[in-house]
């Protein structure tokens, strides 16, 4: 039943939007009133440590990706902007030019 007061002033067309601590964040799942809400990352709620276990290992493996493809591409940056070894006068080994280090 609507309140008199919402649908004097007009409330009552506005859609109710989710509160973020309304379903699981993974599956969907209705997180009750009553029970535990497993928590991740400050403000992302699972419904069981299973869910919350989940997306912390799709997370990590995300991230080692993205670390991995970051650091083949600094490592072909370095490869193509270093210039070869020079020998100096004092059968020292210097390198010259420019090296892109991320």
């Amino acid at each position: 039943m609507k309140s008199p007061a919402l649908h004097y002033t007009g409330c009552e067309e506005h859609q109710y939007e989710p509160h973020f601590l309304d379903a699981c964040f993974l599956c969907q799942r209705s997180l009750g009133h009553n029970s535990d809400i497993f928590m991740y990352r400050g403000n992302t709620p699972f419904c069981s440590q299973e869910c919350r276990q989940e997306q912390i290992e799709m997370d990590e493996t995300n991230e080692r990706k993205w670390k991995l493809s970051s650091s083949n591409r600094s490592s072909k940056n370095r490869t193509k902007t270093e210039t070869p070894t020079k020998e100096t006068d004092t059968n020292k080994a210097v390198r010259t030019g420019t090296v892109a280090v991320s």
